[in-house]
């Protein structure tokens, strides 16, 4: 096979791995359900609240690969969150149970052709490298046998009035401006403040600190943090995109703290769908941008109050 057809057939096999996902995600959205929050603490949901982790590395997943995960905890009705490849069960001892399927996660990386790396070598410019998605399968650890016990256990989840100092220790802790007033919550990027309203606004005290994680997660999109394009206008792209990423985040955020997420803006569920239908990358894209933001919030906690372990390098690049 030519170098053409390779980088042509890696092409192609990334648009329809993407188009695999942002269908799946339209088709939950347009059912009612929202990937990132149902039915987190319904009776659908067999396992624990929990960020997807691999049994064998302790690592977490993220991007895309944490509703990738999830979707499959909730339609198989796994007990846990625990995953693990073929050969990782092997190395710890065990099996995948005989006819269990797996489920597909990927990760992105490039590759640079080696026309392409003779073109730069003759103009002096810079190579180009081709970005592609690599799938590969996990299970769930309680689809294997023969496991360590520890490797299939399930921690209990952590009490509220446990979770509650520690959101509001990480507000502090990131140095952003927080105000406490008025009568609904945003983040004012020109200015770079946060202003949510009193707790006793709230019908219950977590939902503020749902809403503080969610305006807090815009807030590190800020030039002086990650440096996302928040320059877009209600009803633009870049602005449903946007929400989006501090969804998705702040449910990361309340997931490995032990919150159930809440749909921040339901009424932007149709902008959403419409957005991922003109793009199948954007919410591969936005889910990667996502953790990045989790990521840089939960850092923030004192280092016992959480495992913030990342799957690896590859997996974090699932958004190229």
């Amino acid at each position: 096979m030519s170098r053409h057809d390779h980088s042509t057939r890696a092409g192609s096999g990334r648009a329809s791995l993407y188009d695999e996902i942002t269908n799946k995600i339209i088709a939950e959205l347009e059912g009612g359900r929202v990937p990132w929050v149902q039915p987190w603490g319904t009776s659908a949901a067999k396992a624990p609240l929990a960020m997807p982790k691999n049994a064998a590395t302790g690592r977490q997943y993220s991007g895309i690969n944490v509703l990738i995960l999830w979707g499959a905890v909730i339609e198989h009705g796994f007990p846990g969150q625990s995953w693990l490849t073929f050969r990782q069960a092997l190395s710890l001892g065990g099996n995948v149970r005989k006819g269990e399927r797996g489920t597909t996660v990927v990760y992105a990386d490039r590759f640079t052709p080696e026309d392409e790396r003779q073109r730069a070598r003759e103009t002096g410019e810079e190579a180009q490298a081709i970005p592609f998605l690599k799938r590969f399968t996990v299970f769930n650890s309680a689809q294997c046998e023969n496991l360590p016990e520890e490797i299939v256990t399930t921690a209990p989840p952590p009490e509220l009035d446990l979770i509650e100092p520690k959101v509001e220790a990480l507000i502090e802790a990131t140095g952003i401006d927080f105000r406490i007033g008025g009568d609904r919550a945003f983040y004012v990027p020109a200015h770079d403040y946060v202003m949510v309203p009193p707790p006793q606004a709230f019908f219950e005290p977590i939902n503020w600190h749902r809403t503080a994680l969610h305006e807090m997660s815009h807030a590190s999109g800020h030039p002086s943090r990650l440096a996302r394009d928040q320059s877009g206008s209600f009803g633009t792209k870049t602005y449903f995109v946007e929400e989006v990423v501090a969804e998705l985040a702040s449910a990361f955020c309340c997931a490995s703290l032990g919150i159930v997420p809440t749909v921040r803006h339901a009424d932007y569920i149709g902008a959403w769908i419409d957005t991922m239908r003109a793009d199948n990358r954007v919410i591969v894209r936005a889910a990667s941008q996502a953790s990045k933001a989790a990521d840089w919030l939960l850092a923030h906690l004192p280092d016992d109050d959480i495992d913030r372990d990342t799957l690896d390098s590859t997996d974090r690049r699932a958004a190229a």
